[in-house]
């Protein structure tokens, strides 16, 4: 018998639930490396992230979605396929029937391309099904209420503001920028500023280390190599929680911009359901320290991270496949091939 299972398919990470597991199966950096003329995959996830950047001249590291979605069906496909064996999922004789999240504003083409890409990774059956709904779910919101709530998703390449009621979305306006968009804040900033260009690995560590959406905030300092930008040779700075700050003031004052549109936008009785409930926020990017803070005091809306955030669409997959007829099935939408 076939396997059912969800996919959380993020531009930064995927996640991939099991409907007969409670725990996640697998969380993997959504990274795959290739053999340049064969297309055999290398490596995948974890592996595969760290040879960005260092790969010889016959290997390319590849991050297949950008922005939220797929710019390479078949290298996405291939990626997919590669995790679909390390858990034993595909097989002669079963494939999976697949439930996978896709951002609430894509086009008919994007998402005719997240399809194709897990149909050719080996799956039998693919539903889609919109991010802000399983991380509504995930993060424990009873989204067939009649009762108005707000859910913000931060994630690798999108940010999405969605207003949620009777099992639908009545508002969602979506960004992107996000936790990569920090990341290349970061890089342009030190090379303008420090002198210094370093990677977007290293940027990733010194937002993890160092960022803060707060300016009174002091989280140390972190020393960085890289390249002197002037001189072309090897070099190190210190870099403080202000150099951080002031990197990604600019895409951090336009996520909150486009949370306080959505909110504007809502209607007016679900606008008093948040207001009573609070906005509740979910991805990576939730968890940069004073962000909620930030997001509370310009709109004076209470603001409560998820338990989990950054596994709140997987885990509100695994919820969905675990029920049979319930307040969700009508949010699946199978593709049989």
């Amino acid at each position: 018998m076939s396997k059912q299972i969800g996919i959380d398919l993020g531009t930064s990470t995927t996640m991939i639930a099991v409907k007969d597991k409670e725990k996640l199966a697998m969380r993997a950096p959504t990274v795959v490396s290739l053999d340049k003329v064969t297309r055999e995959v290398l490596a995948s996830g974890l592996r595969a992230k760290k040879m960005l950047g260092k790969t010889p001249a016959d290997i390319r590291a590849l991050r297949p979605l950008k922005n939220g979605v797929i710019t390479d069906v078949q290298t996405t496909s291939l990626m997919l396929r590669s995790f679909f064996e390390k858990l034993d999922l595909v097989s002669f004789f079963n494939r999976p029937s697949a439930l996978v999240t896709i951002p609430f504003e894509v086009t008919d083409v994007e998402r005719r391309a997240v399809e194709d890409a897990v149909f050719e990774a080996g799956a039998r059956n693919v539903g889609l099904i919109d991010v802000p709904i399983a991380a509504a779910v995930g993060a424990g919101i009873r989204v067939s209420n009649a009762r108005g709530a707000m859910l913000v998703d931060l994630g690798g390449g999108i940010s999405e503001a969605s207003v949620i009621s009777l099992g639908g979305i009545v508002k969602s306006t979506s960004l992107r920028t996000a936790g990569d968009s920090l990341d290349q804040a970061i890089v342009a900033h030190l090379k303008r500023t420090h002198h210094i260009h370093i990677g977007e690995i290293s940027a990733e560590r010194l937002k993890l280390r160092l960022g803060a959406a707060d300016p009174t905030l002091d989280r140390g300092t972190m020393t960085v190599s890289g390249l002197d930008s002037r001189t072309h040779t090897a070099a190190t700075r210190e870099i403080r929680t202000a150099d951080i700050y002031e990197a990604i003031r600019e895409p951090i004052t336009e996520i909150v911009t486009m949370v306080k549109r959505t909110f504007e936008e809502t209607p007016p009785e679900l606008s008093a359901d948040i207001f009573e409930t609070g906005i509740v926020m979910v991805g990576g990017g939730s968890l940069l320290p004073g962000l909620a803070e930030l997001i509370a005091g310009q709109m004076g809306v209470r603001v409560m991270v998820a338990p989990r955030p950054m596994e709140c669409a997987s885990i509100g997959l695994g919820k969905m496949l675990r029920t049979t007829g319930g307040d969700f099935s009508e949010f699946i939408r199978y593709k049989v091939k």
